[in-house]
This record gives structure tokens, C-alpha cells and sequence, in this order.
């Protein structure tokens, strides 16, 4: 069950309404792992065969699965009760964000009044296509929609409704992803002690806090484009009390300085930009890092580094998710991106972080020991995820 938020921006629900989201959470796991399960199954034992033989060779990656199975009935309800349970989320949290719209403004405000950190926006700055003319994971508005002067309730749709999507996976802060993945770099890198850290794409700055926990000594920035969720991210931080300064910027273009910061990342942000601006993200983020500096994105995984199969279930958002740019990253070969945006290629690296809220402290522990590979559960809302990131020092 996806729970309660964890900060003092949660809205109250009626029963009927916790029910509800209780029951569409409930949806979305019998889909993607019930449902995922039998569609695997029918694929290696109907449509692999048939598809073999039609080709002349077994499907050689997502897109060939994909058109191989698109007549498949059993895929075809598979992605019909996936869409509808997306749709399903985002209804589920609707009424409940709408009846307390005008609170959550009023404590954005107040959050304003006694602020620790900053909210700086940029009325004049043009908001890319990739937001303004999507509807990202079908989420109605998307992250930019505003119904009214200074208004933060499409942050608050996005928090409440990410509860739901993922089943309580991220822990009662949202913050899974951020903490795993912070905690896992300061263990391989005990010599990490940076001064001043950038988030990219921040949205609702869920996975910028854990940063700011593990590494409570540095200043810590985040950039969005999108006022909403931007008014929301600087009132959640300061309810949980992590100072940190929002600002309303286009990663593509950083109003920052040469040589700023000693950590730049996001997560799961760059598959949702076109490639021409993901190349222009990676070149921004070199130049504003520090010499020796450490630049990391969380993602899924590569396609280069899966078999086809399993790329092509991850894929499946580009398709049905309003996510179009998506297949086109996962083709890309991360340290190419990265080289070509000038880090030198013996700084590459690409790791898999077991989740910490899912695992653990020892297994997380042992595990950062170990290392992990990259395999077909990876990034996966399954039965345990780990969460797979890459990166460069400058």
C-alpha cells in the first residue's frame, strides 16, 4: 500500500479516497509484476518462435520485440490495464490536491516568511516543448501547469500521485533513489566531501534532500523549469528542514559560473529531453564542475546492456507513457555522451545501487562491498529494485 507522506505538506484524505488510492496502487503491482510475468511467458513461448521464423533471426532488440508482439492479445491488455492504471493514479490524488489547492499555496507563502533556503524564479524564462506541449507519464498538466498566481498544486498532484505509482518502493520521503544512491557514493568514495551540489530537473526536489542529508555540510542548489512544482519543492524542503536554494533554469543553459560545484546529478531527468538538449545538459554540467569533480544521472539502464527483451520492457513508456524521447536515450552508450561532452573516458563509471528503503541498512551495506550487475530487474517496480546511475569525474 503506497502509505503517507512524510513532511508537513500532506493533505488529508477521506477514507473513501484512501481506498481508492490504496486500490490503484494495489493495480499497478498486479500489473507490473503478475501481468509482466505471464506477458514474458507468452513472448518466449508464442511469439519468439513465430517472430524467429518470420525474421530469420530471434528479435535483435526492443524495437523488434515490440513489433513482434503488438498483434499479441496478451500484450494488448497488458497495455491496456497498464495506461488505464497510470491514468488511474493520477484520478485517485485529483480531488483531494483540488479541495486543499488554496492551503498549499498559504504554505508556500508562510514557508517564504522563514525561509532557510531560497525559491528564485524566472517569469520571462521559455518553457522547452518537452514540457509545455507533454503530458509526461499522462499526468494531466504536466509539471507546468498553474491555475492561478503563485500556484504549487501541480507539485502537490505530482508528490501524492508518485505515492501511488510507486507502491511505497521510495519510502515515506519519497527519497529512495536520492539516499541509495548518495550513501552508495560517499561508501566508494570516503574522500567525497563537496562543498557546494547541483540537482538538475529537480521537480519536487525528493531525491535533492537525501543529498543534502548525506552530505549536510554542503550548499546545496536545484534547478527546474517548471514554477508549480518548484513553489512546492522550496515548501516541502523547508517543512523538513534542508535548506536549500530552488531556482526557475533550463539545465540546458546554467546561469551558474565556470568551476562552481563539486557534485552535479539528477535523476531520472535526461530521458525526458530530446537528445540534442541531453548532450547540451552533459556539456553544462562539465563546465560548471569543479576540476575533479563528480557528475552522475540516474537512469534505467542502457539498452546496450540488456537483452532485447528486457529493453524492450523498459521501453514500453516511450510508446504508451507520453515519454517519446525515451527509447532514443536508453539506445545511447552512456560513456560516449559523456566523452563527448568532455569528460576524459578513464572517468567513466556506471554502478547499480540496491534500494536502501527496500533492502535495508546491512544489505545495502554489503552489498555497495560487492558491486552489482546490471540485470532484468533493474530500475524495476518488481518484487526489490536497485537503481542503476553512471557518471564521470571532470
Amino acid at each position: 500500500m503506497p502509505g503517507e507522506l512524510a513532511h508537513d505538506l500532506r493533505i488529508p484524505r477521506r477514507l473513501d479516497e484512501q481506498a481508492r488510492q490504496d486500490f490503484v496502487s494495489s493495480l499497478r503491482g498486479f500489473v507490473l509484476h503478475d501481468m509482466a510475468n505471464d506477458l514474458r511467458e507468452v513472448y518466449h513461448r508464442d511469439v519468439l518462435p513465430e517472430a524467429t521464423r518470420r525474421l530469420g533471426h530471434e528479435p535483435a532488440d526492443s524495437g523488434e520485440v515490440h513489433r513482434a508482439l503488438k498483434s499479441n492479445l496478451t500484450f494488448q491488455l497488458y497495455s491496456a490495464m497498464r495506461v488505464n492504471a497510470q491514468e488511474m493514479v493520477w484520478d485517485s490524488v485529483r480531488a483531494p490536491v483540488e479541495r486543499n489547492a488554496a492551503w498549499i499555496n498559504a504554505r508556500v507563502e508562510e514557508a517564504a516568511r522563514q525561509a532557510q533556503g531560497s525559491l528564485t524564479l524566472d517569469p520571462e524564462l521559455e518553457l522547452p516543448r518537452n514540457v509545455s506541449a507533454l503530458d509526461v507519464h499522462l499526468m494531466p498538466g504536466n509539471y507546468d501547469s498553474e491555475h492561478g498566481p503563485g500556484d504549487a498544486s501541480q507539485g502537490a498532484l505530482y508528490d501524492n500521485g508518485t505515492v501511488v505509482f510507486f507502491m511505497g518502493l521510495l519510502g515515506p520521503d519519497q527519497g529512495d533513489i536520492g539516499r541509495s544512491i548518495a550513501r552508495f557514493m560517499r561508501a566508494r568514495h570516503p574522500d567525497l566531501q563537496p562543498q557546494k551540489m547541483l540537482d538538475l530537473g529537480c521537480t519536487l526536489g525528493h531525491n535533492t534532500l537525501p543529498w543534502a542529508e548525506t552530505f549536510p555540510e554542503a550548499e546545496v542548489h536545484a534547478i527546474d523549469v517548471s514554477a508549480p512544482v518548484l513553489r512546492y519543492a522550496f515548501a516541502r524542503a523547508e517543512s523538513m528542514g534542508r535548506p536549500v536554494h530552488f531556482r526557475q533554469m533550463n539545465a540546458t543553459s546554467l546561469d551558474y559560473e565556470d568551476n562552481s560545484f563539486d557534485v552535479v546529478w539528477s535523476s531520472m531527468f535526461l530521458h525526458e529531453l530530446p537528445l540534442k538538449d541531453i548532450r547540451k545538459v552533459l556539456r553544462e554540467a562539465h563546465r560548471v564542475l569543479r576540476p575533479g569533480g563528480l557528475m552522475l544521472h540516474m537512469e534505467l539502464p542502457p539498452n546496450k546492456a540488456l537483452p532485447a527483451y528486457d529493453g524492450f520492457y523498459l521501453d514500453w513508456d516511450s510508446w504508451y507513457n507520453s515519454e517519446p524521447f525515451y527509447k532514443t536515450f536508453r539506445d545511447q552508450d552512456p560513456a560516449a555522451l559523456l566523452a563527448e561532452a568532455g569528460f576524459p573516458a578513464d572517468g567513466f563509471f556506471e554502478h547499480v545501487a540496491p534500494s536502501v528503503n527496500w533492502y535495508g541498512e546491512d544489505t545495502f551495506d554489503q552489498a555497495v562491498g560487492e558491486g552489482a550487475a546490471v540485470g532484468k530487474d533493474t530500475g524495476r517496480l518488481a518484487e526489490g529494485v536497485s537503481w542503476y546511475f553512471f557518471g564521470a569525474r571532470k
